[in-house]
């Protein structure tokens, strides 16, 4: 699969998965052996189900509103791509904005991530 397609993959399926919280349709998008960085200090997770160990803890509690996922940027076999995400955490809105890098085998799964994000907190009018 050519990178620009296995990016747009991610990023729609990212998008819905993150709508919906629906971890196994996000399962698809990750080698077995993957390794995924959430913030540059933290440790890296290793391996597809501490990957979706980490997404599962991070959804606990959150209710997206609107998730948004830009056009992936290609280059070679990587990509980044802009995520904008609307949600409830507890009973707060949030807004968390950030930015996924990948980087994907020749059959188009992630075998590489990192993200970097910011919250605050959201507006009153959950409709944005």
């Amino acid at each position: 699969m050519d990178t620009r397609t296995a990016a747009q993959r991610f990023a729609d399926t990212w998008q819905h998965g993150w709508t919906h919280h629906d971890l196994d349709a996000l399962a698809t998008l990750y080698a077995d052996h993957a390794v995924h960085t959430s913030m540059p200090f933290r440790p890296p997770h290793h391996g597809k189900a501490a990957i979706l160990d980490y997404i599962r803890w991070s959804f606990d509690g959150e209710t997206p509103i609107t998730v948004t996922f830009q056009r992936p940027l290609v280059d070679g076999d990587r990509a980044a791509i802009e995520f904008r995400v609307h949600a409830l955490d507890g009973h707060q809105p949030t807004i968390l904005a950030g930015c996924v890098f990948a980087r994907f085998d020749p059959d188009g799964l992630a075998v590489e991530t990192r993200d970097y994000w910011h919250t605050e907190p959201g507006e009153s009018d959950h409709t944005q």
